[in-house]
């Protein structure tokens, strides 16, 4: 089947009592056993543990990404908190991609270190550079391509390769494009995480994350994990991300042809400074970009003329964009990352990796296209 095919139809099968098309809400604590002797036999024994409603979306983005399995969380973090416990011990090393969310970075940083877990920042752009910081204790990678906020990409199967030479698991946060576009799995990566919060819900209605398992041993140590920190996925959001995935195709489709006319917009604007989006030539992994995806997604960031100050006074007057955290939405939103998504991180580190103070973060949704260029040019004629 197509990809477009399976989003619909991967996971899901009529409800076998009424028919009903869609996958029932299972908003129940528990399930009642038929007997001791065949606990277990419908899968199901409480909902911490497993729903019905949760594993169909499991099922789903596993058909999506060519895994084995999948396990889905309450939030982003939590998939990625989850996926950090999985595989690292105390003593034991990461190395992480230098530009990452802000919320990962944290995590590393202020959580995970407390327990003796140690972590590089690794520029995941340059293999060399990921090679210099792998360490005997190396016991997992994990690479955000593209990054959030600056876009920078990172050749997968280069990675995944010195993941497996030092014998440690590669993540791959492909949060930004999704199996659409991105199939970290395929390229040889050993877990594809995600924040569902993002385009698979795609209307900024829940907060999810999920991580797709190259294999069934893998799976099962995330479940673990998920179990005991009880960390999985609500029902009800569950069933609204089974709803949001079937329509992922075509509004990325769609917000993705919106983002590279802006892009093109704004890199031949006299008051921006610099623009970077993959699909334009002038992005420097925009090879890279072609080669390993299909697609080039809805982000982007630029910076204008005139400092911080003019990027604040854009972000506060400018129409249709709305001024929020979050991104992958049918609304197309702005955000400045170093007060809102990346407050977390230190000044000095964000100046390292490129997160500049006027750095403006732009995710496109599926406004007309000449209504978002046409904010975005009154707004820059502003400043």
């Amino acid at each position: 089947m197509g990809f477009r095919t399976k989003q619909i139809h991967a996971g899901v099968t009529p409800d076998p009592t009424t028919g009903a098309i869609l996958t029932p809400i299972y908003q129940s604590t528990t399930f009642v056993q038929e007997s001791v002797d065949s606990y277990l036999a419908k899968g199901f024994s409480y909902s911490r543990s497993g729903n019905p409603t949760v594993r169909a979306l499991e099922k789903k983005l596993t058909v999506l990404e060519g895994g084995a399995d999948t396990t889905c969380y309450g939030t982003g973090m939590s998939a990625v908190s989850c996926t950090m416990l999985a595989f690292l011990n105390a003593g034991e090393h990461a190395v992480i991609s230098d530009v990452a969310y802000g919320g990962t970075y944290r995590l590393c940083t202020k959580v995970l270190t407390r327990f003796g877990v140690e972590f590089s920042f690794a520029d995941t752009s340059n293999p060399a550079d990921v090679k210099k910081h792998v360490r005997k204790n190396t016991k997992l990678f994990l690479t955000e391509t593209p990054a959030n906020p600056t876009m920078k990409c990172s050749d997968i199967a280069a990675i995944s390769a010195l993941a497996k030479d030092a014998g440690a698991v590669h993540v791959v946060d492909n949060t930004f494009l999704t199996p659409y576009y991105q199939r970290p799995l395929e390229l040889g990566a050993d877990l594809s995480l995600h924040s569902t919060t993002k385009y698979f819900d795609g209307h900024n209605a829940t907060v999810g994350g999920a991580v797709v398992a190259r294999t069934a041993e893998l799976d099962e140590k995330l479940r673990f994990i998920q179990n005991s920190t009880g960390s999985i996925m609500s029902p009800m959001v569950a069933w609204l991300t089974l709803q949001g995935t079937k329509t992922l195709a075509v509004r990325m489709d769609q917000q993705s042809a919106s983002a590279l006319a802006i892009a093109r917009f704004l890199e031949q604007h006299p008051k921006v400074l610099q623009v970077a989006y993959p699909g334009l030539e002038s992005f420097p992994q925009h090879e890279l970009s072609k080669r390993q995806a299909s697609g080039f997604g809805a982000m982007m960031w630029f910076e204008v003329k005139g400092g911080v100050k003019a990027g604040k006074k854009l972000m506060d007057s400018i129409g249709v964009w709305t001024l929020a955290e979050n991104l992958g939405s049918v609304e197309s939103l702005i955000t400045h990352p170093v007060t809102m998504t990346h407050s977390a991180v230190e000044p000095a580190e964000r100046k390292r990796v490129g997160i500049t103070d006027g750095l403006v973060r732009l995710s496109v949704g599926l406004e007309d296209t000449d209504d978002l260029i046409g904010a975005l040019d009154q707004a820059l004629a502003a400043v």
